[in-house]
């Protein structure tokens, strides 16, 4: 029996790889998060530094928890649900191997560049020409992994989840190359291909697809896997999966002008954006409710399933963002809302309760199937993490909301002689207290991340290496 097995277990070094590395940029992402926030609070955090000022850490953080935390996320997910579905090991070991060096190599190069200010400039897409063109290669080269083994599949059917994934990588490739296209003048200096209007709009293309395919198609790849795989139930509806699928792909990619409402973006195109983001929230919901509703028959489980929670919370706080995004995409919502706080939190109610719960969800899913355990060092650490991370997200997105409401009505508020009724600094002032708020959240959400980190760190001795072998065995037999 172990000899016909032998050949087809499932390759689950890179997936442990790519696992454990979630965790670290996790804590390393969240933490720099914690620090910048900190810097709204107590300026003086900037140590007087051009390095370590606000403008240059913070697309460091969002580099780190997009595409270090999200990003090994997702690879580490998406390598262990295609070999599992598809009952099949990944096409290539060296190829796969390729991609965890190679992504682990770009997000060394963002830390190193970011703080000496090598940037583009474009908002999540900051990365100069080199590391832009390794970051394109890794990723083809992860296209070619996850489409090679699903061709090779043993089974008939591919599960929904896969093309959730599938999509997820063919556009990240789409955007990020049609966006980076630019002209070098050094090694680490390059202009953009665009100008003007067109530049902008290409950017928010990119911008809200990264979060449209990046931070939402490729997580929902991992919810129809992990949250079935937890609560021990089928999906609640196979033909709503797909319908959300077909809908989700068609309308997202159409949203991006709602960024560069009461710009110079012709209004047609801005009118577009807001009507496409406001239909979004149909498959949106049917999405989070095919989740939900999977735990008919299974809600009882979420008083002793701490992970089960961290996977049904994600969904909640999912619901929340995506129905938050289409409001704020209408035009008389945003002239309130835009360039305030608001939108910071609307994008921490997403990354934070949605991307970041259900990560940590399928992580701790995955970790003692990947080490050959019965389960995690510690149920009770999970729970402790879960109520961290909850309590912080909750506190982060209220402290926002209220400074972002705050900071529209004052900058919008107009004396009788036409005159601002409050200056710009006024308006910082009141928001002073959110910011406080707002790091405390952040610190509670980053804490429970080295919980995480110790528990891994206790599952993972307590295994051994033949241990962690025989576990890819027994999933080829008792997969599906």
């Amino acid at each position: 029996m172990s000899t016909a097995i032998s050949p087809t277990a499932y390759n689950y070094k890179v997936v442990r790889q790519f696992a454990i590395m979630t965790v670290v940029w996790g804590i390393l992402g969240m933490g720099l998060g914690v620090f910048i926030a900190s810097q709204l609070v107590w300026p003086e955090l900037n140590f007087g530094l051009a390095w370590t000022s606000f403008g240059r850490l913070r697309p460091l953080h969002t580099n780190l928890v997009i595409f270090a935390f999200g990003g090994c996320a997702l690879f580490a997910t998406s390598y262990y649900v295609v070999q599992r579905t598809c009952q099949t090991r990944l096409i290539s070991d060296s190829l796969a191997a390729f991609t965890f060096w190679g992504w682990q190599a770009v997000i060394v190069g963002a830390i190193i560049t970011l703080p000496m200010g090598l940037t583009t400039t474009k908002e999540y897409a900051e990365l100069e020409w080199p590391l832009a063109i390794l970051l394109a290669i890794v990723w083809v080269t992860y296209g070619l992994v996850f489409f090679g083994t699903i061709v090779k599949r043993k089974t008939k059917h591919i599960y929904v989840g896969n093309w959730f994934y599938g999509a997820f990588i063919v556009v990240t490739a789409m955007l990020h190359i049609v966006n980076h296209a630019s002209l070098p003048v050094s090694f680490f200096k390059s202009y953009s291909a665009y100008a003007g209007a067109t530049d902008a709009m290409i950017q928010w293309w990119y911008g809200h697809n990264a979060v449209g395919f990046f931070l939402t198609t490729g997580f929902l790849g991992m919810m129809y896997y992990f949250v079935p795989k937890q609560a021990e139930r089928p999906i609640y509806s196979y033909r709503l999966s797909i319908v959300h699928f077909w809908a989700l792909i068609t309308l997202y990619i159409w949203a991006g002008p709602h960024h560069l409402h009461y710009t110079a973006l012709p209004d047609w195109a801005q009118s577009l954006g807001m009507a496409m983001s406001i239909i979004l929230l149909a498959p949106s919901w049917g999405g989070m409710i095919n989740g939900m509703m999977t735990l008919s028959g299974a809600w009882h489980k979420l008083r002793t399933d701490p992970i089960l929670r961290f996977l049904v919370v994600s969904l909640a706080f999912y619901g929340m963002s995506t129905f938050e995004g289409p409001m704020m995409a209408i035009k008389t919502v945003n002239s309130l809302s835009h360039y305030t706080d608001w939108t910071i939190g609307h994008v921490h109610a997403g990354a934070l309760g949605w991307v970041a719960m259900i990560s940590i969800g399928a992580i701790y899913h995955m970790i003692p199937k990947l080490f050959g355990r019965a389960q995690m060092h510690s149920i009770g650490l999970i729970n402790t993490h879960f109520w961290l991370a909850t309590i912080g997200t909750v506190l982060y997105i209220a402290s926002m909301w209220v400074n972002g409401i705050t900071q529209g009505l004052m900058w919008r508020a107009i004396n009788d002689d036409g005159t601002l009724t409050y200056s710009f600094v006024e308006a910082l002032q009141a928001s002073h207290p959110g910011f406080i708020v707002r790091a405390l959240g952040g610190a509670f959400f980053a804490s429970g991340m080295l919980f995480m980190a110790y528990n891994v760190w206790r599952t993972v001795r307590a295994s051994n290496p033949a241990e962690a072998k025989a576990a890819e065995q027994i999933a080829v037999v008792g997969a599906h």
